[in-house]
């Protein structure tokens, strides 16, 4: 079963994170280089031993010190800003490290204006009613849905984008919407699309969740985009999750659909990088994350 699957594989990454507690740790806050702003759930990890935790709303992270190698490299990686890498050693505590990173350069192209009307196309999930499972995450996981333009239909504006969520868990804990092209490995997700922090949380579960993305004037590539949910840190949970005795999930549940015949879900673990989905279904119908976006459609 693909819930099972899903439990014990996140039952191992909280056992080995649990562990962090009792060796010397990295505190520290992202900042803004120029503005000295906190940067909200930014990515720090350590390069060689690919382990990771996102920051808080506060900019405010913890990671564990390098354990295996005399030194190491944290990865900061914060959404619309460059990557930064600063050099830690092995069992050395850092308690008040405060990391600067420079805003990214976006290059803009060139606006092709399409004439026409313009109407509203739904892509992704149809269905109303979720399959059997639960998809969730620890902070700075992702799982991204392609919501694939099956019929070649010309694309303006990304209008909104819309999660599945579930009753279980806790459904109005925050995640962080995220947009990408599929120019990965393997078409995988890479680039962003949406370059903002955008941070939301559902009134209650089981029930679509809808995101309004129309001020931010993303153009939808031609082949579809991938929608992801992002988990984010809840207050000071950085790493820390119960996943013994008592099974507690951490934040959102997100519900799977079995409408496609192909594996349009991806994973994205912090450390790990991105992963497909490949899980099906007794009828041989893929385990995809039950999302979906509504876009132009220039006639």
């Amino acid at each position: 079963m693909p819930t099972r699957l899903l439990l014990i594989a996140l039952f191992i990454v909280a056992t080995a994170t649990s562990g962090w507690a009792q060796q010397a740790q990295i505190k520290g806050v992202i900042v803004d280089k120029d503005t000295k702003e906190p940067l909200p759930f930014t990515s720090v990890g350590l390069k060689n031993e690919q382990i990771g935790a996102l920051s808080n709303e506060h900019g405010q992270f913890v990671v564990p010190a390098p354990s295996k190698n005399a030194e190491d490299s944290l990865i900061v990686v914060a959404l619309g800003y460059g990557r930064k890498t600063v050099a830690v050693k092995r069992g050395v505590s850092v308690p008040n490290l405060t990391i600067e990173v420079a805003k990214r350069a976006v290059a803009l192209g060139n606006v092709v204006v399409k004439a026409g009307k313009v109407k509203n196309l739904g892509l992704g999930a149809k269905s109303d009613n979720p399959g059997e499972g639960m998809i969730q995450g620890l902070p700075g996981s992702q799982y991204a849905f392609f919501v694939k333009n099956d019929k070649k239909k010309r694309l303006g504006n990304v209008r909104t984008v819309s999660f599945y969520i579930g009753e279980n868990g806790f459904p109005r804990e925050p995640f962080r919407v995220r947009l990408y092209k599929a120019d990965g490995n393997y078409n995988a997700p890479n680039t962003d699309l949406l370059t903002e922090n955008v941070v939301v949380s559902a009134p209650q579960g089981g029930q679509w969740y809808t995101v309004d993305l129309t001020p931010y004037n993303i153009m939808a590539p031609e082949e579809g985009f991938f929608v992801a949910m992002e988990w984010v840190v809840s207050g000071d949970k950085f790493f820390a999750t119960n996943f013994m005795d008592d099974y507690t999930p951490y934040g959102q549940i997100m519900r799977p659909t079995f409408e496609f015949k192909e594996s349009r879900t991806w994973n994205y673990s912090m450390g790990k990088g991105w992963s497909l989905i490949t899980a099906a279904n007794g009828q041989g119908l893929r385990y995809n994350a039950m999302i979906k976006a509504e876009v132009d459609m220039i006639k």
